[in-house]
Formats: C-alpha cells, structure tokens, sequence
C-alpha cells in the first residue's frame, strides 16, 4: 500500500504529490506505432507544465472574454479525446478550484447544446478536431490547446510544448510568470459533473466532489493493491470515469499513469508489454478483441479492470485460458467509479459475481418497499458511503434518487450469505407482459446459453394486447454458417416460461452501445422496431 494519502490534502492533488515526490515518473504518452515512441513527465515537470497551463488558459480566457473566468465556482467544459493535455487542463483546474465539465467528443450538436446548457461552462477547452464542434455548442469562451486557425479562438499551445516531444531541459524551464498558488482543496465542492450514459433516458449530470475521487481511489487501492512501480494504462475516453479515474488515482498514489490516445488490439497489446504496464482498465468488448487478437498478457501486468458492462461468463472463462488477470467491477458514474470488485479467484468459483463491496462502500438490496431482503432474494441495490455523489444536477433528479438507506441505483440484484453481488439489470429495464414482469437478463441468460449465440439484448417492445413484448436482438457466434431463430428459442422452452420467451427477434452482427460499453437499449428498441421479425408465426 505504499503512496496511499489518508490524509487530507491541503492543495490540489498534483500539487501536492509533487511536493512529495518530484523526480518520480507522472506521465506517459504513448502516440502510436510510426511517432515519437513516448513522452515522459516526472511530477514536478508536470506539476510546472499544468502551472504554465493555469497562467495561459486565465490570459486567453481574458482574452476571449473580456474578463477573467477561471476562478473558484467558475466551470470549465472539456471537448477532448484522451491525450496528455486533458489531463494538464483537468488538474489546472483542480490547482484553481474550477469545476470540470468533460463532454463527449463523440455526440451530436444537439446532444452537446442540451449538456452545455444544462450546466453553463465559463469556458470550454477544446482540440484541433473538436474546434468546430465547440464553436457550435459553446455560448461562451472557448479555448484550443493546439493551434487555432480561427482568431476568435485562442491557443494555450505553448503551455503544452512538454507534450509535443520537447527534451527534459525545455520541460524544465520557465512556468510561464511564476508559479501559480493552489485555492484550498475543499473536500464537499463540486469538483467534476460528469454525465450518465443516458441508456433509459435523458443523461443525467452527477455532481461529484474531490472527496468523492480520493475516497474511490483510496477504496480501489484497498482491493486492487498498489505497488511504487505500478503502470495504470488509460486507453478508454477520459470524458469518461473509467478514462479518467487511473489519472486522477495514479497522481494521489504517487505511481505512473501511461495514456494511449486510442485502443486498439493490436497497439494496446503492444503498449502493455513493452512499457511494463501493470493494470489496465477496460470494457468487456476491449477485452474480447484483445483476445480475439491472441493476446496473451505479460509477466508485469497484475489487474485488468473490467467494468462499464457486465461480463459475460464466456468473456471471463476465456480470459483464465489466458492468463488474464481480470478483475469484473460494478461501478457507477455517482460513485466515482467502483461499487464492487471480483478478484480472478472468486470469478472462477462464484460465476457470475461482482465480488464484495469495497471498504467504506455499503450496499444494501431492497424491495420495492424499500425493506432489505434476505441473501440470494432479488432486489434494488442502494449504496452508501464516501464515494457516493451528494446529487445531480437538477434536484428533482436528486429528490428520487436518495433515502434514508442512501442512493437507489435503479439496478436490480442479488448477494450471497457471503456478502458477493451479483447484478441482474436495470429496474427500469424490467419488462411486463400481460401484467407478468419479465427479467431481461434471464432471458440473455438463456439466449447465450445456446452455442450459436455470442451475445443478445432484450428489450421490451410496446404491444397493443399484451401491453409489451419480449424482444431480443441476437448475435451469431463466430463461425455460425445458418442462423436458426427457432432452434434457439426452441433451446428456452424449458429454460423459460412462455410468456418470457422472446416474441420479435433480430439477427445482427454487434448489439449496439454507448461509448462508456453499456448496451445502448434505445437503439437496441429501434434496431427491433425497423428490422424485427415476429417469430410467433412458425408457418
């Protein structure tokens, strides 16, 4: 556990671990096969590099806007893919008490203005590639952090030279005009609104605080452990938790985080083996084109973390064949990452598990009363503690969300009589069918327990006699020459009662998703609605 901080910190994080640890290695980049093979910061480069990053982005924010509007209860909105640079910005912001808004680089102008005017940035920091996009969106400043073609637009590029290869004694020198003083960390501030994935509604904006981070991160390192020498590989977005909690975690560790601009199989299987990585997170899907690519991981690496969907015990008995260290995690945007965390030996004894509540978390499973039910009865999982968010965005979001037992994740699931979890699926997701209520996620059971299906969602579908129709969007295993839908629901019969066995099937080569890997369900009903087939009709 060594480099944990129990302690409070006095200052931002960076700052502070900087002073701590100053010639220890921050930061990594990695470019890409054919460029520069890495870009490395100690904590004290990068500690100067994000002070020369708060005097530049307050001159050209004043600049832009007249006034100045990089202060404490200001808000400051991040258009950026994962790069160095959104982690220099993030931190100048915390060094200021400026809470960040990350946006995904990966939504629409529409998607974008709803989020922009929900939470009304001072400013919003953006790339070359999203310059446009943030034009379109932004009713403020906006700021790139490449050069700008457009003068309205001004560019804290000189601040981040350090990130485009320059030699230590350049990253070394100059802070632009001093050194920047930290605002107190206050532990209850809104630090981060970070947006749910929005798949059973309008996304909701989390409000979270520093306190919130450091209490996840502190439980984290508790069930992952933590080494001086640990490599955490951030290759998801970091507009996203599971991008932007290794970076947040490795600065108050005092350990190396190394960002790779984009995953893929075969770069990031490159990536972990010859810079040493020592845990990874990622989504299932990753996970599964990794070992589609025959990887095999190396001797260093010690977690994958693998949350922002569930696993399907296929994904998890291929990754013991293959020596993959993986770690299955339930976790929320409102509680600052992790939930739960199965360790590879309690994947391989208790399959299906999500593993035990991290220290300081508590997880009660309640029914639709809100009473506690008894091991291995389903119901609402609520949780409680330092990780969990003080509320959203809108307060009414809040006032819903919340009881006495803490906040109501809306999913449903089970424990044992030895505290493990296990989570089902969304309350919301719940389908009723001629007054039955039917489990999505039994029927996805049953569905991937034939061997020609790789994966399935089910939906509920709106049927004017039985109010809603079980549905299901399936995927053919690799290798499946004919498709045959009756074969498959023949294989449910004595799986599931009639009234659960899909009614409209489509065949499709990938269920679609959100970015953050969770099913995206709105598009899974319309996928259903266009291309569904009524196989009720046998003749």
């Amino acid at each position: 556990m060594t480099g944990v901080s129990l302690e409070w910190p006095t200052r931002d994080l960076l700052s502070h671990r900087a002073s701590t640890s100053p010639d220890a290695r921050a930061v990594v980049a990695v470019e890409g096969r054919d460029s520069d093979p890495r870009t490395e910061w100690t904590y004290a480069e990068f500690d100067r590099c994000v002070d020369r990053v708060v005097s530049e982005l307050e001159g050209a924010i004043a600049q832009s806007s007249g006034s100045g509007s990089f202060e404490p209860e200001n808000r400051l909105g991040v258009l950026m893919d994962t790069r160095v640079a959104f982690a220099a910005v993030y931190f100048a912001a915390m060094r200021r008490g400026v809470a960040v808004v990350p946006l995904n680089v990966r939504e629409t102008v529409a998607e974008l203005e709803s989020k922009v005017s929900r939470t009304e940035p001072d400013a919003i920091v953006c790339e070359s590639a999203t310059e446009s996009l943030a034009l379109e969106v932004a009713d403020c400043s906006v700021v790139s952090v490449d050069e700008s073609e457009r003068e309205a637009v001004p560019s804290i590029r000189s601040a981040l030279e350090a990130e485009r290869g320059a030699d230590a004694a350049s990253r070394a020198s100059g802070r632009g005009d001093g050194k920047v003083t930290p605002v107190p960390l206050e532990r209850d501030r809104t630090h981060l609104i970070m947006f749910t994935s929005g798949t059973s509604g309008e996304p909701k904006g989390v409000c979270l605080t520093v306190g919130n981070l450091v209490a996840s991160a502190t439980a984290s390192a508790f069930r992952l452990g933590v080494d001086p020498a640990d490599r955490w590989l951030c290759c998801l977005p970091m507009y996203h938790m599971g991008g932007l909690a290794p970076v947040v975690r490795s600065v108050l560790y005092g350990t190396t985080v190394v960002i790779q601009r984009e995953f893929s199989p075969d770069t990031t299987a490159r990536v972990i083996d010859e810079y040493g990585i020592t845990g990874v997170s990622l989504v299932p899907t990753m996970c599964k084109r990794l070992l589609e690519d025959d990887w095999g991981p190396s001797d260093s690496l010690r977690f994958v973390l693998l949350g922002g969907a569930p696993a399907t015990d296929d994904l998890l008995e291929r990754c013991r064949e293959a020596g993959v260290p993986v770690h299955p995690t339930y976790g929320m945007t409102e509680t600052a990452s992790q939930i739960a965390t199965a360790t590879p030996e309690e994947t391989a004894e208790y399959e299906g598990t999500v593993g035990r509540p991290l220290v300081t978390t508590d997880v009660s499973i309640v029914d639709d009363e809100g009473t506690p039910v008894t091991a291995g009865e389903a119901g609402e999982l609520v949780v409680s503690g330092p990780t969990v968010t003080p509320g959203y965005l809108e307060s009414a979001h809040t006032e819903g969300a919340f009881s006495e037992r803490g906040l109501h994740t809306g999913d449903v699931g089970y424990r044992d009589d030895g505290g493990r979890l296990w989570v089902l699926n969304r309350r919301s997701d719940r389908i009723v069918t001629g007054g039955e209520n039917v489990d999505p996620g039994e029927v996805v059971d049953a569905l991937r327990a034939h061997p020609s299906v790789d994966d399935a969602a089910v939906v509920g579908v709106e049927d004017e006699v039985w109010g809603e129709r079980v549905s299901a969007l399936v995927v053919p295993a690799a290798g499946t020459d004919e498709f045959d839908v009756h074969a498959v629901l023949d294989h449910c019969v004595d799986r599931l009662a009639g009234f659960k066995r899909p009614k409209t099937v489509a065949v499709v080569e990938s269920l679609p998703r959100t970015p953050s890997g969770t099913i995206d369900r709105t598009a899974v009903r319309k996928r259903l609605l266009a291309d569904g087939i009524d196989v009720t009709d046998r003749s």
